[in-house]
């Protein structure tokens, strides 16, 4: 998406909702603005579970940016698609199901969520 705002939240919320519809997905956030804005309409099947503030670590996006940024470390890139593609490629190669669910299923998350939603 061009944008991080209300809008193209709303429209990543509506396809993720579309995605396997009887699962219920849990989306963890920082506390941006257009993640709580009022006009947002959170499907019946998505749950937001947001993080406290100043803390990135909890924030599983935190753990990929980290590991994208040592493949970038002290590198020189002559354009910005010469970026791009190294980026894509490390993004294909290590970021697996696997990868990302080794990274959100702490269970802080889940006991978060349970007292939240009162589960």
């Amino acid at each position: 998406m061009p944008y991080c705002n209300t809008d193209t939240f709303q429209v990543f919320l509506d396809h993720l909702s579309e995605s396997n519809k009887q699962e219920f997905k849990i989306v963890v956030l920082d506390n941006g603005a257009f993640h709580k804005a009022k006009r947002l309409v959170v499907p019946d099947n998505i749950g937001l579970l947001f993080l406290p503030s100043y803390s990135p670590e909890l924030n599983p996006a935190e753990q990929i940016w980290r590991l994208l940024k040592k493949t970038i470390c002290n590198k020189a890139f002559a354009t910005l698609n010469e970026l791009s593609d190294h980026l894509c490629a490390v993004i294909q190669k290590t970021i697996t199901l696997d990868s990302v669910k080794s990274i959100t299923q702490y269970q802080f998350f889940l006991s978060a969520y349970q007292t939240i939603f009162d589960l």
